[in-house]
């Protein structure tokens, strides 16, 4: 990093330094930023460091003057660990997803709550509006993607929708400054750990907005990407980490929004194949195929939670676990290891558990995502009471009972309490107490056994099979 270079976009100069980066404002004024005087560039610079030490520290050093120029003063990164450059070389992995996922949603955890007299949903429509009318204007669109008409349709019929929703988690307290611009091109593996950087400053209506605006930014970016997989992995670890599902309804319009917009930059830019796929997903993500309800259920140590998550990849969805979901509605974080068992598995707190497992279910079967119930559902009603909620949506259900060997149960238990890293609780005596108790699943419930004593290869194989043989796939989930 010892090149000395200068890269322009539409509105910044970077000089490339060493390592350093200094960020100038051009001196333009757009449609969506005035950058016209000096006093408006220094006051966006002074914007940028504000919003971006908010998740990047290490990196935005201040706010300097050359020439009498402000600049934003950074550390420079290396830029092959943009999550952009990884997904584009293949190398994104899994683990650095999840770590995205956290990390998204540890920031969120800290912004307040934006109120009136801002409106998040009048917001949301009217910007969603604006870009598709402008995008349908453009020279070039017609040719890449025909008339717009049907997007424009659904786009309006989806916001007036979800209006009361957006109004509803705005009064939650729901509606946050956000980063305004979480692509891939703004995140970086450094250090370690996946940092954002680069959020909207020129225009606080596009970074403020409900919490669901930047996960489903990323999670359509994954897409646009190829990496289907990896997108759903992505709002099922948002969610999980963050237990906000119910922003699972706006996942698919906030989603084709953003690849609305980003078509309409690759037109702009004169990129007519990548605008003209970037249409093609935004039409992907207003038909939703018929979601599923699939449930993994059996004992403890029957490799539920593996399923569960091979699961939310290959078939396009998200999981809640009910290890997870039962300390959330008692304050606790997932590895937390409680005294009080005796509360937190006693008969009320299982039936407020499997409450909130239907509720979230029904939440994603009505917005159209496939979700993954991860539960021992040892007994029949409990299962029950998840077909009924499939059925209620209009959704399919598909139940599965891992199954394993007596000892193959407890040496996986033993090696998880080991380790420490996982939200389970249970112990061998546990699993007595389960075997005693558990209900296998009759002939007439039609639940599909799956062996699970395998390798984890093995184990992966056999759900991908079964995923294929269904005819689910995430891309177009």
């Amino acid at each position: 990093m010892n090149d000395f270079r200068l890269h322009r976009t539409h509105i910044s100069s970077l000089l490339f330094a060493g390592d350093q980066v200094f960020k100038f404002k051009r001196p333009v004024k757009l449609p969506f930023a005035d950058f016209s005087t000096r006093v408006l560039r220094q006051h966006f610079c002074d914007e940028e460091l504000r919003l971006n030490r908010r998740t990047a520290p290490a990196l935005y050093r201040g706010v300097v003057h050359i020439a009498g120029e402000p600049a934003v003063w950074m550390r420079r990164f290396d830029e092959t660990q943009l999550f952009h450059t990884l997904a584009e070389a293949g190398t994104l992995e899994a683990l650095q997803v999840d770590a995205l996922a956290q990390a998204v949603a540890a920031f969120q955890a800290t912004l307040p709550a934006v109120h009136g007299p801002f409106d998040a949903a009048d917001v949301a429509t009217r910007w969603a509006a604006a870009n598709l009318r402008e995008l349908q204007a453009l020279p070039g669109t017609a040719e890449v993607a025909g008339p717009l008409d049907d997007l424009i349709a659904w786009d309006a019929a989806q916001a007036a929708a979800l209006a009361p929703l957006l109004r509803e988690r705005q009064a939650q307290g729901c509606t946050v400054e956000g980063h305004g611009d979480l692509h891939l091109g703004n995140i970086v593996w450094h250090h370690g750990a996946p940092v954002l950087f680069d959020a909207l400053e020129f225009e606080p209506e596009l970074r403020c907005g409900d919490r669901g605006a930047d996960p489903a930014f990323t999670f359509m970016d994954l897409l646009d990407h190829g990496l289907p997989r990896l997108a759903w992995r992505f709002v099922s670890a948002w969610c999980e980490a963050g237990g906000d599902q119910d922003a699972l309804p706006l996942l698919h319009w906030q989603a084709a929004y953003r690849a609305a917009v980003r078509a309409k930059v690759a037109l702009i830019e004169g990129r007519a194949a990548v605008a003209g796929r970037r249409l093609a997903l935004a039409r992907r993500l207003a038909a939703t195929p018929r979601p599923t309800l699939w449930l993994t259920a059996g004992l403890s140590g029957s490799g539920k939670s593996t399923v569960a998550q091979q699961l939310v990849e290959a078939a396009g969805a998200v999981r809640v676990r009910s290890d997870v979901e039962r300390k959330r509605l008692h304050g606790l974080a997932p590895t937390a290891r409680p005294a009080d068992t005796a509360t937190l598995y006693g008969t009320d707190a299982t039936l407020r558990t499997y409450a909130r497992l239907n509720a979230v279910a029904a939440t994603a079967l009505n917005s159209g995502v496939s979700v993954i119930v991860d539960a021992a559902a040892l007994r029949r009603g409990e299962r029950d009471t998840l077909r009924a909620t499939a059925q209620a949506a209009g959704a399919c259900f598909m139940g599965l009972w891992c199954d394993a060997p007596a000892d193959v149960l407890a040496t996986r238990i033993g090696r998880r309490q080991a380790a420490g890293t996982d939200a389970s609780d249970a112990d061998t005596a546990v699993l007595a107490l389960q075997q005693r108790v558990a209900e296998r699943p009759a002939a007439d419930e039609g639940l599909q056994v799956l062996d699970t004593r395998g390798t984890p290869a093995q184990v992966a194989a056999a759900v991908e099979a079964l995923v294929r043989e269904r005819g689910d796939d995430p891309a177009s989930a």
